[in-house]
């Protein structure tokens, strides 16, 4: 759907927060945080007359219709992202709040409101800010507590999840590849790696499947909410610190997990609060895994087009140019792993 001017959603909003609590109030501070890349995200505050003095911070996510690379790899709507968080954090795990979910005659399209939590996402701020620093001391610790309630989630209930084994996310990555008609060498390789490490299958469990510095809000405490549930999946749980380890979201800071800590720490908290073993080389196997997918991702958008048939976008072909950093992690990263008995 068409983006509405702000007044348009803030009305839309005051009628979807009105119809849930039964109060009438007033959106405030509304404020597009997003250019809208996968999602439309705002910030408000909703004020309800007679209430305590300090109005609610939300959030609200609009999130666009499912399109055709949906059906090759995990992508969940908005209603269905909600209710994993609802799940995810019943289970434990510091996800969103959701307080509404949009309907189609609340005039918004698809999405959610949620409460605001207070921190920073910027993954340079966090690796770099002093306010920040006692937050980098732990984080790898309590990532890896996060990651092991996550991968506990019961799954009753949420039977739109889609299970994908290591060889269907291959293929699928491969569909994308090959759909947007890119071709370079060390893709291929990559592809050919991948598809002769495949590792063995292990116990399902949820997987978020995009967590990294970026999608945590991180405050002077250190972690205190996980955001962008979009791609989930039922999978390998070693993905996910696989994910967490990716040099690309590091961004630039000297830890291996996140940019800010030590796989060791990691792995050790991951492994007293699962009371599972870490797998090191599987969760290298994710990593370089995580490095080909992102190099597909900056592939396809650096390929899309405008009807004329120039790039779509400076940003997008930017972003395009950037395949070959992702590329050359994977080579660096595969290379000892070549060379083991």
């Amino acid at each position: 759907m068409a983006a509405l001017p702000s007044d348009e959603v803030a009305a839309a909003l005051g009628r979807v927060l009105a119809r849930r609590s039964g109060s009438t109030g007033e959106v405030r501070g509304l404020q597009r945080l997003t250019a809208g890349g996968t999602k439309a995200t705002w910030s408000f505050d909703w004020a309800v007359p007679g209430a305590p003095p300090q109005p609610q911070p939300l959030i609200l996510q609009q999130t666009p219709p499912l399109g055709a690379a949906a059906g090759q790899v995990p992508k969940l709507s908005g209603p269905q992202e909600a209710a994993l968080m609802q799940a995810a954090r019943a289970a434990g795990t510091p996800a969103p709040v959701v307080e509404a979910v949009l309907a189609p005659e609340d005039g918004l399209g698809e999405g959610y409101v949620t409460r605001r939590v207070a921190g920073e996402t910027l993954g340079r701020r966090i690796l770099r800010g002093e306010a920040f620093a006692a937050a980098r001391t732990r984080m790898a610790g309590q990532c890896g507590e996060i990651l092991a309630t996550i991968h506990r989630t019961p799954l009753g209930g949420l039977t739109f999840l889609q299970a994908f084994t290591p060889a269907q996310e291959l293929a699928a990555y491969r569909a994308l590849l090959d759909g947007c008609g890119v071709r370079h060498a060390a893709l291929d390789h990559a592809m050919a790696w991948i598809g002769r490490h495949l590792p063995p299958p292990v116990a399902p469990a949820l997987v978020h499947a995009d967590f990294r510095t970026g999608n945590l809000v991180v405050g002077p405490d250190g972690v205190r909410c996980v955001l962008d549930w979009e791609i989930a999946r039922i999978g390998d749980p070693m993905q996910d610190l696989g994910v967490l380890c990716m040099r690309t979201w590091r961004f630039g800071g000297l830890g291996e997990v996140g940019g800010f800590g030590a796989r060791e720490a990691l792995y050790a908290a991951y492994e007293s609060a699962s009371g599972q073993p870490v797998d090191p080389q599987r969760v290298r196997f994710w990593e370089a895994f995580a490095n080909l997918k992102w190099a597909i991702a900056c592939a396809r958008r650096g390929s899309q087009k405008r009807p004329d048939g120039r790039p779509a976008s400076l940003e997008l072909a930017a972003i395009g140019r950037r395949m070959e950093e992702p590329l050359w992690d994977f080579l660096n990263l595969v290379a000892p792993l070549e060379m083991a008995p």
